[in-house]
């Protein structure tokens, strides 16, 4: 399921907006958020990331809910860190195949390294990827950790953009860009590139993450989280980008807006992995404690969406 053509990436005004998860504790380092948005069957299903401070647990836990006002979500299924053999679990993604099939992506961090990889659950039901069988997608290697995939199925095939982390070093493996890949079936991958890379001397100078994409006639409209140090690493903002739809049915490398970032008003200021549905956006912001919170807004509808 996919995103309509004509629909724009609106960025949060934060006013307005709608508390949907609240972190399972307060202060800095307690977070609910990086969510995966879908639209289905006229309810939004919604999974993401709950996590405690290091040395309390990290991400424990990713959760899976449904709603049919888009504000008001029911949990229907739930998967904890221990069941990976994992350190830490960071953004799902949420798709359905065009069997029907769901399937959550899972990013789990590799226990005593900076390593992550994106294991996959597949059931014919929402309710039952809590209990499927985990299998590696995105494995990673030595040099390189992966993890927070946003996918898109165009009807003929699976493209998917993955944060890389390089592990040459544990004092700079967190810097990040963008790399992007295609698939048959969603399950094994090709990589083609990178597509968004930190611009030198910019806000996101140390490290972009693709967090959403709509698709257009011409290509992509594009959410993304960056950071200009490693100071702000869990405070990213959030910025937009296009990419060119290519005569092969690929995208093009990634073009990022020159407009500056949209953070929370509450320093320091993240406001992070926007996902959007026809008619709403979702997103994890930093709320006067210092938490971070799940949180969403109306967007302007358009003609064409679903």
């Amino acid at each position: 399921m996919t995103l309509s053509e004509g629909m724009l990436i609106t960025l949060p005004r934060w006013d307005g907006a709608h508390v949907v998860v609240e972190p399972p504790a307060t202060g800095p380092g307690t977070w609910a958020g990086a969510p995966s948005a879908l639209r289905v069957g006229g309810e939004v299903f919604l999974a993401y990331r709950l996590r405690r401070p290091i040395g309390e647990g990290r991400g424990y836990a990713n959760v899976i809910a449904r709603s049919s006002d888009g504000i008001a979500f029911t949990t229907v299924a739930e998967v904890h860190k221990d069941r990976f053999g994992g350190a830490s679990l960071e953004r799902p993604a949420l798709a359905v195949t065009p069997e029907g099939r769901w399937r959550l992506y899972v990013s789990v961090a590799t226990p005593g390294t900076k390593h992550w990889r994106v294991d996959l659950l597949e059931a014919d039901e929402p309710e039952k990827l809590g209990e499927a069988p985990a299998v590696t997608v995105l494995p990673g290697d030595a040099t390189v950790g992966v993890k927070d995939p946003v996918l898109h199925f165009d009807g003929r095939g699976w493209h998917l953009w993955a944060s890389v982390h390089p592990l040459e070093s544990a004092e700079h493996a967190d810097r990040m860009s963008t790399w992007y890949a295609t698939s048959p079936d969603g399950v094994a991958w090709t990589w083609r590139g990178v597509a968004l890379a930190p611009r030198s001397g910019a806000w996101d100078a140390r490290g972009v993450r693709l967090s959403a994409v709509v698709p257009s006639p011409d290509g992509l409209s594009v959410a993304y989280d960056g950071r200009a140090s490693a100071e702000e690493n869990w405070e990213e903002r959030t910025g937009t980008a296009t990419a060119p739809l290519l005569a092969d049915g690929t995208f093009g490398p990634m073009t990022a807006s020159l407009d500056p970032p949209t953070g929370s008003p509450f320093a320091p200021h993240g406001l992070r992995y926007l996902t959007a549905v026809p008619g709403r956006i979702y997103y994890e912001g930093t709320r006067a404690d210092g938490a971070h919170e799940l949180r969403t807004e109306a967007a302007p509808r358009h003609e064409g969406d679903l």
